[in-house]
């Protein structure tokens, strides 16, 4: 997710391209104050969407869209909708749950369409869990990271070593394989328990793994700040 070139000791090493770098180099990145938490009402908010839409129109956006939040920008579009969906003033009512009094009230959304888009959306773990990004983000100014927004279905790409179009997930895994050997996760043991390779009286177990994030067609993707 983080991965970038890895610098140590004065030696380069060229490691993978993460998601959040791939969004800063050739997606596009939602600046500051995207989801407003001050409680000035939706309108605002609705007009910083419609002007992503129009951004998405201009890079040839797909219709359907996931986007993983942490928790404030998740709340910040609960609230939105539910500005937006309130027909009484002064009454909580959001009525595409078919809430009544005698039922906990649900104040969430999944989703919602905004001109031809869909806008689907979910917790992101990754972002809101304290033993991972939640550390960072904490009480962070510069570079705090409030979700991303992925394009659903598949996209057509020429491969190479095929010879062909072939049609792959928006954001996928790839990793090295051969008729012979596979490095997705490849794991063996060496030593002297079992069958043994060396004199070595211990059991080694070694994991080698070769493969990366693709964000293909990154100017779909959007980053929130």
């Amino acid at each position: 997710m983080e991965a970038e070139n890895v610098v140590g000791n004065g030696i380069t090493g060229t490691g993978s391209e993460g998601l959040f770098a791939a969004l800063e180099n050739r997606g596009l990145v939602a600046s500051a104050g995207m989801f407003d938490y001050s409680g000035s009402g939706a309108n605002d908010d609705l007009e910083d969407f419609d002007i992503l839409l129009q951004e998405l129109d201009k890079q040839g956006g797909i219709a359907e869209n996931m986007m993983f939040l942490n928790r404030e920008a998740a709340l910040a579009v609960d609230d939105l909708l539910a500005g937006v969906n309130a027909h009484t003033a002064g009454t909580t009512n959001y009525g595409v749950f078919n809430n009544s009094e005698d039922m906990a009230l649900n104040l969430g959304f999944n989703g919602f369409r905004r001109a031809s888009y869909d806008f689907y959306k979910t917790d992101w773990k990754y972002l809101n869990n304290k033993s991972t990004r939640f550390l960072v983000n904490d009480g962070a100014t510069a570079g705090k990271i409030e979700g991303v927004m992925v394009p659903a279905g598949t996209t057509s790409v020429y491969d190479e070593n095929m010879g062909k179009n072939i049609r792959r997930p928006f954001l996928h895994v790839r990793y090295r394989a051969s008729q012979a050997d596979d490095r997705k996760l490849k794991k063996w043991t060496t030593g002297s328990v079992g069958a043994a390779t060396s004199d070595l009286d211990a059991m080694k177990v070694h994991y080698l793994s070769e493969r990366c994030i693709v964000t293909q067609g990154a100017n779909n993707f959007v980053l929130f700040r």
